[in-house]
C-alpha cells in the first residue's frame, strides 16, 4: 500500500492566466485537480473525469484541452488560460454578458466549461451557423438550461462580432 510520500512528484512551472506559478506536483495529478487544488482556481469542475462533459474544459498554449484527461506535468512550461482569467478578453466578456442576458446558466456547473468552448468557436470561427454553434457546443454537457438558450447566447456574440460591435481576437492556430 502506498502512502502519500510514496507517490512520485515533480516540479512544474505553468503559466496560469498569465501568471508564472511554481508548484510540487504529484506525476498523476490531473491538470483540474491541479488547478482547483494547488492553485485554488475552482471554475473548472469535474463531472464525468472521462473527457465526456466538458466541466473542465480549459486551454492549454491556445487549444481547448479537457482538464481531466491532461496530467498537471504535461503543462509545464506551457500556458493555461481558465475562465477565471483577470484580463478576459472582449470576446469572453461579451459571452459572460449574453448568458446572463439569455439565462444561458442555471446551476453555474457547466458554465465555465461552455464559455471556454464557446470563446473557441467565437475565435476560431466567427462566421459559424447556428446549426455549427450547435453542434460546437454539444461537446458540453448542460443538465438544467439546456442549449436553447447557450445557442441563442453564442448566437447574439456571433452577430456582434459581425456587426463591428466586438473586436474579434486573432485566430488561433
Amino acid at each position: 500500500m502506498h502512502t502519500p510520500t510514496d507517490i512520485p512528484s515533480t516540479r512544474v512551472s505553468v503559466i496560469v492566466n498569465g501568471q508564472t506559478l511554481v508548484r510540487q506536483v504529484e506525476c498523476r495529478k490531473h491538470l483540474v485537480d491541479f488547478l482547483r487544488e494547488d492553485c485554488g482556481l475552482k471554475g473548472s469542475h469535474l463531472g464525468c473525469e472521462h473527457g465526456v462533459c466538458g466541466a473542465c474544459t480549459v486551454r492549454l498554449d491556445g487549444q481547448i484541452v479537457r482538464g481531466c484527461l491532461v496530467l498537471a506535468v504535461q503543462a509545464d512550461g506551457r500556458q493555461v488560460d481558465t475562465v477565471e482569467t483577470t484580463t478576459p478578453s472582449p470576446a469572453l466578456r461579451a459571452l459572460q454578458d449574453a448568458f446572463i442576458e439569455h439565462n444561458a446558466l442555471q446551476c453555474g456547473y457547466c458554465t465555465p466549461g461552455m464559455l471556454m468552448a464557446a470563446l473557441d468557436l467565437v475565435e476560431r470561427r466567427p462566421d459559424a451557423s447556428r446549426e455549427q454553434v450547435r453542434e460546437w457546443m454539444s461537446g458540453n454537457y448542460c443538465r438544467c438550461t439546456g442549449y436553447q438558450s447557450i445557442v441563442d447566447a453564442v448566437c447574439t456574440v456571433l452577430e456582434l462580432q459581425k456587426a463591428g460591435g466586438l473586436k474579434a481576437q486573432e485566430a488561433r492556430a
